[in-house]
């Protein structure tokens, strides 16, 4: 009998354990069979428990009881809001505007958003808010301080030295000790504004206010129907020479009803009608003497 012949093992590897060798060198194949694979099967196997036996809604229930018991703590109850150093219609827009609803707890109040929505007001420039330990959610607010009344188009607003809204009136005699600028663009010059205001303190009880024109100067309005006209660039000074003649001739106390300063270096007076009525009146008393 002929022996049988074991045959000899091929040492070449198969195709398919040479491409899963080739597989397994990849770095991102190893993490993902060694940690992905796992951390998948255990997501897949804690859904289907939680679904199985509502565990998520379980969780969730004990999570808010817990929650709840911590925000319901008496130490984190805000019970009052303090609004100091501000004007008491400023406070109440502020309690408003806040809209926190007491008692409240501090760990549920927004203060970021309170911040912004209290922020959000005309007449607040800042706010700093936060909930103290005594159980007050304190607000400190900058006002916004007005220092003209603007008269644009039917309404008049309050501004401030940077010419931003404060609030708005519904009559002159809201704020009468501030004084008046009108016309389009008045708003964005308030402090050359408040600085002809201030050079033309000697005239303070006849100045009715100051007139915008076409967006480019001034002018000023007095009493008796009197404008002094101010130029484009330089109206402090043209107006700082008109009070020079003021304080000199009572130039502003004559029967004048334009000053024109517009051209500093040729000024023009408007004579009103009984200085041109006697002026015509002279001239012809001198011109029957000439005669």
């Amino acid at each position: 009998m002929l022996p049988v012949k074991t045959p000899r093992r091929d040492p070449a590897p198969s195709r398919l354990r040479y491409r899963l060798t080739r597989l397994w060198l990849r770095p991102g194949f190893r993490r993902l069979a060694n940690f992905g694979l796992p951390m998948l099967a255990g997501l897949l196997a804690a859904w289907t428990l939680m679904a199985e036996y509502d565990l998520r809604g379980r969780a969730m229930l004990a999570f808010e009881r817990v929650r709840e018991a911590i925000v319901d703590q008496p130490q984190f109850v805000i019970t009052r809001i303090d609004i100091p150093d501000v004007s008491p219609d400023l406070a109440e827009q502020i309690r408003v505007a806040a809209f926190v609803d007491l008692p409240a707890s501090s760990l549920e109040v927004d203060v970021v958003s309170v911040r912004a929505r209290i922020e959000a007001l005309d007449a607040v420039e800042r706010a700093r808010v936060r909930a103290l330990a005594s159980g007050v959610l304190e607000i400190r607010a900058i006002e916004r301080v007005p220092v003209v009344v603007w008269r644009s188009g039917p309404g008049l607003q309050l501004l401030d030295p940077a010419g931003v809204r404060v609030a708005e009136v519904d009559s002159r005699l809201r704020r009468p000790d501030l004084p008046l600028i009108a016309g389009e663009g008045a708003a964005g010059q308030v402090p050359e504004a408040l600085e002809l205001f201030a050079l033309a303190r000697p005239l303070h009880d006849r100045i009715r206010g100051l007139v915008r024109m076409g967006e480019r100067r001034w002018d000023l309005v007095l009493d008796r129907d009197q404008v002094i006209r101010l130029p484009e660039t330089g109206a402090a000074a043209a107006l700082a020479h008109v009070m020079d003649l003021q304080a000199a001739e009572d130039l502003m106390d004559r029967d004048l009803t334009v000053v024109d300063m517009r051209d500093p270096r040729r000024p023009i007076l408007r004579l009103g009608e009984n200085a041109v009525a006697e002026l015509v009146r002279v001239r012809a008393m001198v011109a029957g003497e000439d005669a």
